[in-house]
Parts: structure tokens; sequence; C-alpha cells
């Protein structure tokens, strides 16, 4: 039946409410408007920002809303003046748009389009309004995605088309692969046999460290404090791996003595506001890079010596991995297709969309690095 222009009936996981488990319902999801695209969901990934948000570590999250925003799919209708994508393309949405209009899109310095809902959170369209119902109230939209629904519908920046022989681990290009990959490759620069350290062995930070093999270093050393996980760094590039617990000393110390002062680069995927203090403390003092990556609280705040800095370190934080969504995307999925990289063996487990909230559970108790949800 063609459903272009009508409203759809699907499944969604709606969070009601911030701590609470989320609840497969039954939804409407209205027709784009336009320059809007409803898209038929194929798999997400469940990326540690969901959760942050299911439980307020990020702020002003607008419920009841639909998480998720690391996906693919296929295009099932556009909107008036859609140009980019036509009905049958698969495509990722994008969280990070890219209207090309922009201060921002139009530097090569930043990937942050002005018109992103990271910074404004309000949950809608740019109308001001909401494709989702549910129970006859308005489900609000999350980061200008909101994946975790069969069907959802995004604005033409915030999606790119993508080679149609795709499989369903590319949905973890949406955020948490290309955020660590690109970290190493765009952020920090990595540089052929330099020194680098990864703080938080998620999916963000093999994916930091998948980037900083494929840059080159020399030595990378994987952080973190489930041992379990030292297996999967070591077999994506990690040279070695430690746990803080095996130490009676700070860990940035120990690093430090084995790297004659200090990584070169160092990464901080954790999201703890003591280890992106302690990634900065780990690099040399006279050139050492830090890039930040995991998000903390918004009452959290760094407490830092200007000397550290003042003596040649450099702090910076990276969105996206500085990729520019719509242009690299696409790219980023013909390298997956073309084996310069592995995504498969970041994905712990995939289970349908009744399933979801273990994946959650298995998301919190740093079981594996990344789950997808199969529709």
């Amino acid at each position: 039946m063609d459903t272009a222009g009508k409203v759809i009936k699907c499944r969604a996981a709606v969070a009601w409410e911030p701590h609470k488990p989320l609840c497969i319902e039954d939804i409407e999801v209205a027709p784009p408007k336009s320059h809007e695209v409803r898209i038929k969901i194929e798999a997400s990934g469940i990326c540690g920002a969901d959760n942050w948000a299911l439980n307020t570590v990020l702020s002003n999250i607008k419920f009841p809303v639909i998480l998720g925003h690391e996906a693919v799919g296929i295009v099932e209708s556009v909107g008036e003046g859609v140009t980019q994508v036509k009905r049958g393309d698969k495509v990722i949405p994008l969280f990070v748009p890219q209207c090309g209009d922009c201060r921002s899109c139009q530097s090569q310095k930043s990937n942050l389009c002005h018109k992103n809902d990271i910074c404004n959170k309000t949950g809608l369209m740019d109308d001001n309004t909401s494709r989702f119902t549910c129970r006859g109230k308005k489900i609000h939209n999350f980061l200008s995605t909101s994946t975790f629904t069969e069907y959802t519908v995004v604005t033409e920046m915030c999606v790119t088309k993508i080679n149609a022989d795709a499989p369903m681990e590319v949905c973890l290009i949406g955020c948490g692969f290309s955020t660590g990959y690109g970290a190493a490759i765009n952020t920090a620069k990595v540089t052929p046999g330099s020194t680098c350290a990864v703080f938080g062995l998620g999916v963000v930070g093999l994916s930091a460290i998948i980037g900083c093999k494929v840059s080159g270093a020399a030595r990378i050393i994987g952080i973190g404090f489930h041992k379990e996980k030292f297996p999967k760094a070591m077999l994506l590039g990690a040279t070695e791996c430690l746990s803080p617990k095996d130490y009676d000393k700070p860990i940035q110390e120990v690093i430090r003595e084995m790297t004659n002062g200090g990584v070169d680069y160092s990464f901080e995927c954790a999201g703890q506001i003591d280890i992106k203090m302690t990634a900065l403390e780990s690099t040399y003092f006279g050139s050492g890079v830090t890039v930040l990556l995991g998000l903390t609280h918004p009452t959290e705040k760094l407490s830092i010596d200007p000397m550290i800095l003042l003596t040649g370190r450099t702090l910076m934080g990276s969105i996206f991995g500085g990729w520019k969504s719509k242009d690299d995307v696409p790219k980023l999925v013909s390298d997956y297709m073309a084996n310069k990289f592995d995504l498969d063996c970041l994905v712990t487990q995939r289970v349908p969309l009744e399933k979801i909230n273990y994946a959650f559970e298995l998301l919190r108790s740093c079981t594996g690095a990344c789950n997808i949800v199969l529709f």
C-alpha cells in the first residue's frame, strides 16, 4: 500500500518520563512537510547519549520523547522541495545537520551547523511542531532524528544518501564510530609514529583507537576499568591496555613514566569529569593534545591550573568527530565497504525493538561495545 502523504501507524519506544524504562507504543507519524523526509528505520544503535538523555545528564530534554540518533533506513516519502534524496534511497539520519549556509557550514574550522538541536533542545521540527503523536499526545523529537521508531521524519539537512548495499552496521557511522574515529583523524590529527592514550573503551573509545591506528600511531594505550574489553581494544589497534585498579599511583603518572614524559595525544571517551583531567595530565607537558568526547552532567565543571596549558599542552573538544555530516558520512560508509576499518566487531548484540530496555541495561553495565536494535 502506498503510504506517501498519509499518516503511518507504527511502533516506537517512547520515553514518557526520565529515569523510567522505555515503553513500546503504537504511534502515529505524520507525512513530511516541505523540505522534510520520512524514513523507514532498519536499524538503530543505542548510544551513550540516549542513556544520558533518559537520565537527564543531557539537560532540558523535552518529555515525552522518542530517543535514538544513530540509524540507517530507507526513504519512504519526501515533502515538497526535497531534492537531495528520493523515495527508496538508503540513508543515514544526521543528528548534526548541514544546512550549507551558516557560518559553521561554510567554514573548514567547524562542523556544528547553527541549525542543530544539540544546543537549543527544542525537541521539535523547524516549524515548532512534532510529527509524532501517541495516545493523543505530542511526542518530542530527539536531536533532529528520533530513531527508536519504525518511521521517523527529519529535515532534508538532517539526512544523507549512502550506498544502497551498505549493511545494518553502518548505523554506527551516525554517531559513535564517527565521533571517536574522527576525533583522531580530524580533531587531533594524530601523526605517524606518535603515542596515544584512549580513556574509556566503549564504542567511542574503540573507534578512537581505530582512528589512531589508521593515522599511523606507533603506540596506542587503552585505559579502562573493565578488563573484559581489553582483547577487543587490542584487536582494533591498541598496543597495550591498562586498568587504573592495578596501580597504587595515579594512572597519569604511570602513563608519563611509560612514555618518556607523556603521550602525544589523549582522548577522553568516558564521560567522567575526573578522567578528563587525567587524560590531560597524561600528555607531554610541552606539546600534548587532549580531545574531550565524553558528556558529563551540566553541573560538573572542569577546574584547570592554567600552567598545565601555558607550558604547551592543548585541550580540545570535538562533536561528531569534526565531520561535515552530509558530505562526509557517505564517504565513511564507502571507506567501511572498502575495508578501511571494521564496524562489525563494535557490535555486541542485535536485538528486536521489544528488547530495547535490555539493550539499555547492557549499556549501563558497560557490557560489550554497542548494541543495535533491528526493525
